[in-house]
Formats: C-alpha cells, structure tokens, sequence
C-alpha cells in the first residue's frame, strides 16, 4: 500500500478514535443506555470501515486471512443492521412509529442473520473465489441504508424536526459505504482522490450521526428528568410553587420561630416578563424564567427558601441569624444581580435583549404565629406597589385574596 494511501486512512481512523473517546467520555458521564448504544455503534460501524481500507494487514502483517475474509464479508452488514436499529430507537421506537419500529426491528433482524451467514459462508471460501461474495456483502450493505433512509424521510414528514439532519448522515452513509466496497474490490480507475473522499465522508457521517445521538439523548433526559419532577415544582425553573410553596415556607417559618429568630419574606415581582413574547415568540420566557431563578438562587445562596408565587413573582425566605449576613445586603445583592440584562434567543434564532423590571416587597416578621400565604400576598402587594405605585397596585394583582396579618 502507498505511503499515501496509509497516510489517508490513518487519518481517518484517527478520526475515528476521536469521536470514539468522545463516545467513551458521553458513557462514563451519563451511565445510560443511549450512550452505551451510541458507543457500540460507533466503535462497530468504524470498525467495519477500517477493516475494508486494508490497514489492518498493514499494521498487523501477521493478521490470519481467513479471519480478515471473515471480516470483510460479515462485519459490513453486521453493523448496517445495528445502524439501522440504531436509526430506529433515534426516532423514537414503537411509541413514535409502528410502522418504522417494525421495518427497522425486522430488517436489522434480517441483517444480522445475513451477515452471520456470509462469515459462515466466508470461512469456507479461499482467495480465488471470494470476490463474488465480497460483492454479494456490498449488496446487501446497500439494503440497510435504503432502508434507513425510507424511515427518516417518513420521519421528517410527520414532524421530527432533526430527521433531515439524519438524512444527510444516510446520504453520507450511502457515499462511505460505496466508497470502501468499490476499495476493496480493487475496482480500476479509482485512485487517492477516491480514497480521500471516502476517508472524509466516514469521518462527516460518524461525527453528524454522533451528535444527533447525543442530542437527542440530552433531548430524552430532559424529558426524563421532567418527568420524575416533584409535584408542585416549576418545570421551568424546578422551584417549588403553590401548595409545595407554602410547605417550605411554612417550614421555614417553624424551624426559624424554634430557634428564636426573625424572618424575612422577599417578593420580586418581575413585571415585564411578557414583553418580548409578541416579538420574539413564547419561548423567550422560558429563557427568562431559567435566568432569573439562577440569579436568585445564587444571589440568596442555598440556605434560603426560593419558590415560584406564580410566573412573574418569586419568593425568597431567609432566616435571619448570627451567621447570616444583614437582610439589608442580601436584598441588594437581589436587586443588583437579577436587574442585569440578559440575551434571549427567539424562536426565529434571533437575539434579544431583556432588561428586567423588578418590584421588591420585603416583610420582616415573627414568624412565630405568622401564616404563610398572608405573609406572601403582604410582600406581593409591596412589590407591586414598587413597580406600579401605590396607586395603581390593586387587590386584583394580588395571586390570592389578601388577608390582614
């Protein structure tokens, strides 16, 4: 083999190992399945490119034939029906696509059973015969791609919105495939500028089909973490609100009153939350929503009690002691880091920018016989007062009907 021809494929194996180290990384940080299938496919799939460029006799001369035959003729579609299992539990199984679900189950069961008889078949076939079997190999690793993306192209016509970006990795795919078995059938005509390109679409295909997957395993724990999220928590911000709200609040009170100290009930009450949802589209809040329950969070620190009232108002409980720093500063410190602007991205993948309007309401109270929900209201109802005037925050602002403390 030429220098640059190893030079070529050394490359993308190096390539290879890369996003497999990645894949590696992705599996000890996560510990769950999608990383672990992700893994697999990629170390299989590179595998199989790797054994059809010929390195493998090149580095390790002494390397049995037999057993590169094997290779050859059973480890490409081997891993084009784990590709093709791997394409249909990324666009969802079963519970998105029945009909995907069972093409891609049963031709990668098919598959398999193919490739297993073409090692078979290839342990039985000597040098002189076994091209018409690397040929029959080459078909039927064209079927998993054809299949693939017959199940994307249903895919992104329903909705999936990723599924285009996985049809350009089956049009890689489809290029990296051809490219290594006309390589190793020795077709004539074929020289490094065809190795090249080979080489660079494996390397495009591994690296867009890797960060589909990863996406959408992210995509599939964020579901999952929503999921499980506690009853009574923000899905936005994982804050507690209503009634789970008042539980901590209550708590905090009751552990305060115990230990003989006074607390302090903030309201800040962010007024122009929706501004930016006629202009930049709904999602904006959300963004907002997670920005600012950060800054409080790290504003008040993780001694306080920091819940969602409703949308607009947030709510920090401290409990004011030796070891806490004067409420004074605490407030400030509020005040100082939430009010900072901050950048939105629109729906349109515009950027905006939000500067938020705060109201303030603090009550410092004993918290001894104190109840909750008129305390919250009390501090909503200064809050208001701060951002409308006294004049113009009425009852009717309030989230529930105040009461007198």
């Amino acid at each position: 083999m030429p220098v640059s021809e190893i030079a070529v494929w050394s490359a993308m194996l190096g390539g290879l190992l890369t996003l497999a180290g990645l894949a590696l990384a992705d599996v000890l940080g996560n510990r769950s399945i999608g990383s672990a299938r992700n893994l697999m496919f990629v170390v299989v799939t590179g595998a199989a490119s790797v054994v059809m460029t010929g390195l493998p006799e090149v580095f390790f001369p002494a390397l049995p034939e037999p057993l590169l035959r094997v290779l050859k003729a059973g480890l490409g579609p081997l891993a084009g029906a784990m590709g093709l299992y791997f394409v249909g539990t990324w666009l969802g199984g079963v519970r998105e696509d029945g009909l995907v679900h069972r093409l891609t189950t049963t031709g990668g069961i098919v598959l398999a059973v193919v490739a297993l008889a073409l090692a078979l078949v290839a342990t039985q076939t000597d040098r002189e015969h076994f091209r018409p079997l690397l040929i029959a190999a080459a078909a039927v690793n064209l079927v998993p791609v054809l299949m693939a993306m017959v199940a994307v192209i249903r895919a992104a016509q329903l909705g999936d919105p990723m599924a285009r970006w996985m049809a350009l990795a089956i049009v890689c795919l489809g290029a990296m495939v051809s490219g290594h078995y006309l390589h190793g059938l020795q077709v004539p005509g074929l020289g490094l500028g065809t190795q090249l390109f080979t080489a660079t679409v494996t390397v495009v295909f591994f690296l867009i089909a890797s960060v589909l997957g990863l996406l959408r395993n992210r995509q599939n724990r964020l579901l999952a973490r929503l999921s499980r999220l506690q009853a009574g928590a923000d899905p936005a911000t994982a804050l507690p609100t209503g009634s789970a709200l008042l539980t901590h609040v209550e708590h905090a009170f009751w552990r305060t009153a115990r230990q003989h100290n006074e607390c302090t009930v903030v309201c800040l009450y962010l007024s122009n939350l929706y501004e930016l949802a006629e202009s930049a589209g709904g999602s904006v809040e959300h963004q907002i929503l997670v920005t600012v329950a950060a800054r409080i969070r790290r504003a008040a620190g993780f001694r306080c009690v920091v819940g969602l009232y409703h949308p607009r108002c947030f709510v920090v409980v401290i409990s004011a002691d030796r070891h806490q720093p004067p409420v004074g500063e605490v407030v400030a410190r509020l005040r100082s880091m939430v009010a900072q602007p901050l950048t939105v991205q629109s729906d349109k993948q515009t950027h905006h920018a939000f500067l938020p309007s705060l109201g303030i309401g603090v009550v410092t109270l004993d918290p001894t016989h104190a109840k909750p929900m008129d305390v919250l209201n009390n501090a909503e109802r200064q809050a208001l007062a701060k951002v409308r005037g006294p004049e113009r925050a009425s009852e009717h602002d309030i989230a529930t009907a105040p009461a007198p403390l």
